[in-house]
């Protein structure tokens, strides 16, 4: 049965956390360009992808679900930096300046708000345009009357945000994040050891009715705690991590071994990686979240216990090096040791020169247009069909999250196709 959606009217208001990152600026700058034609918007889902139809017509996604058109989109949000959008993009120097010029007025328009930020949560970051709040409820009062201000000044009636700022550091799931009473009343007791600046961002956007999407792998709205209050107010949650880069690789070549029962007795994985993403998890600290983010990924889909003579023994090592000079141009090296008939050994090498934020931009796009989505679908709680876009997709304690590319997006598929009545085709699609 088809499900009512309600039509994208009026404007939607993307609210960044991290507005002057090099994730952040990249993709406003493509939204910007596209609009007026001097870009492809390339690497997104929403503008570019096709999906077969059960009368075997092919059309594009936009034309089949009603999502944001580019132009009705306004960007705002906040930055520990008060630099605006074009001077931020400058900075972190993905994009050449003749692509910034023609739309710098409209760059230089968009001006972050004070961040909330906690200095311990990202010690290699020092943040000069931040809120001084009592408590962590009192933060994030007042990162729910910036959304209330934005949304009226810049005329939206919707909003959707998104966490692009840097990782936070490790920690593991406590009481305070289980029930949503704990939750408000670790936040209003100020306990700032559990309650971090993204999980007030994630509070606040909630309870303003707008979908939060997680694009770091920290703790946030991957708890019961969010879980139940995304459900109570109606609101659709995804995350988390962007998987952009040698994780994207990895969902591939994955299932590819799995598929042909090759065996694997090693995964080693390594990156250089500079800009202000790159620093930040030069700290033990932040490294640890991002670490058991990538490591997730290949036990999954290999599942060891249904197949221990081909992957119960994996070596997996994953490593993060900040490399200053390379900036935003990260550099993935994978060495894979697998063997074949009669136990013989091969090796696989993968060497990605990839960038990150572009990679990453038009992810972040997909996102908070399929999350508007949703909202107006009347969907809300874990949006498991996003999983496609994560490192770490999010899952209840009761599942286990799918890790196979393929596997997500197929989900995809079928989500826009039940959202529109239509049954998926009967030949692999």
């Amino acid at each position: 049965m088809k499900q009512e959606i309600k039509p994208a009217t009026g404007r939607l208001g993307i609210m960044v956390v991290g507005l002057g990152g090099a994730v952040s600026t990249t993709m406003i700058a493509g939204v910007l360009s596209a609009r007026k034609g001097l870009a492809k918007p390339i690497g997104s889902i929403t503008q570019m992808a096709t999906m077969r139809l059960e009368n075997n017509e092919e059309k594009l996604i936009k034309d089949i679900v009603p999502l944001t058109n580019l132009d009705d989109i306004v960007f705002g949000g906040w930055d520990i930096f008060e630099d605006n959008a074009y001077d931020a993009a400058m900075y972190a120097e993905v994009l050449k300046e003749k692509d910034l010029l023609p739309v710098k007025e409209e760059m230089q328009a968009i001006k972050p708000m004070a961040a909330a930020f906690d200095h311990n949560w990202a010690k290699r970051l020092n943040g000069v345009y931040v809120k001084q709040p009592a408590t962590r409820w009192e933060l994030m009062e007042q990162l729910r009357q910036d959304i209330r201000d934005f949304k009226a000044t810049n005329n939206c009636e919707r909003i959707s945000m998104i966490w692009a700022a840097s990782t936070e550091i490790y920690i593991p799931m406590s009481e305070a994040h289980m029930t949503l009473e704990a939750f408000e009343a670790a936040m209003r007791a100020d306990n700032t050891e559990v309650i971090s600046p993204s999980m007030c961002y994630a509070y606040a956007a909630i309870m303003e009715g707008a979908p939060f999407i997680m694009g770091a792998p920290n703790l946030c709205v991957d708890i019961p705690a969010m879980w139940e209050l995304s459900k109570k107010m109606h609101v659709p949650i995804s995350g988390k991590d962007f998987k952009s880069g040698q994780t994207m690789m990895k969902t591939v070549l994955a299932p590819m071994f799995k598929t042909r029962m090759l065996g694997v007795n090693g995964w080693f994985s390594t990156n250089i990686l500079g800009n202000r993403d790159g620093e930040v998890l030069d700290d033990p600290d932040n490294f640890k979240t991002k670490e058991v983010s990538k490591l997730s990924v290949i036990e999954n889909i290999f599942e060891p216990e249904k197949y221990p003579d081909l992957y119960g023994d994996v070596y997996h090592k994953v490593r993060i090096n900040y490399y200053p000079p390379r900036k935003d141009n990260k550099e993935a090296w994978d060495n894979i040791d697998i063997f074949g008939w009669m136990g013989y050994p091969m090796e696989i090498k993968v060497n990605f020169l990839c960038r990150d934020s572009i990679l990453a931009a038009p992810i972040a796009l997909d996102l908070v247009l399929f999350s508007d989505l949703a909202l107006r679908a009347g969907m809300d709680g874990i949006q498991t069909w996003l999983s496609f876009f994560c490192k770490s997709p999010m899952h209840d304690l009761e599942h286990e999250p799918t890790h196979d590319l393929f596997q997500q997006w197929r989900m995809v598929k079928e989500t826009l196709r039940t959202m529109i009545g239509e049954k998926a085709p009967s030949y692999l699609d």
